[in-house]
């Protein structure tokens, strides 16, 4: 059974810095990609970083390019996402999912969810 937990959303101020993780249980491999994904107010969910766990390849949405990354942790199961010079339209709750093979900057059919982390931003 594939639990993803995640945690550290928390409220900061704009410009602030931010790191959300999401720890990973029940792969028996490392052929998966986890994705993070946001829920705006009001907005469609939406994709913003992908990572292949087993070779770290990485994608990162045009929209937040230049001011988040997403990494691993090599000694476990987590993948972090963090998030640099945030703004007030970043506030939302934040989401990791995974799914089998690559991740080639899809986001559908992602089979496993957390149960999402908020992350507030205050101007």
């Amino acid at each position: 059974q594939v639990q993803l937990v995640e945690s550290g959303g928390e409220t900061v101020q704009a410009g602030g810095s931010l790191t959300v993780s999401c720890a990973i249980f029940g792969y028996t491999d490392y052929d998966y990609c986890v994705g993070w994904f946001r829920q705006v107010s009001g907005k469609e969910r939406e994709g913003v970083a992908q990572l292949h766990f087993g070779s770290a390849i990485k994608y990162i949405e045009n929209s937040v390019k230049g001011r988040f990354a997403i990494s691993r942790d090599d000694a476990g199961n987590v993948v972090r996402l963090q998030m640099t010079n945030l703004k007030p339209e970043d506030t939302g709750e934040y989401f990791c999912a995974t799914r089998a093979g690559v991740c080639g900057g899809k986001w559908s059919r992602f089979d496993y969810w957390g149960q999402g982390t908020q992350v507030t931003v205050s101007s």
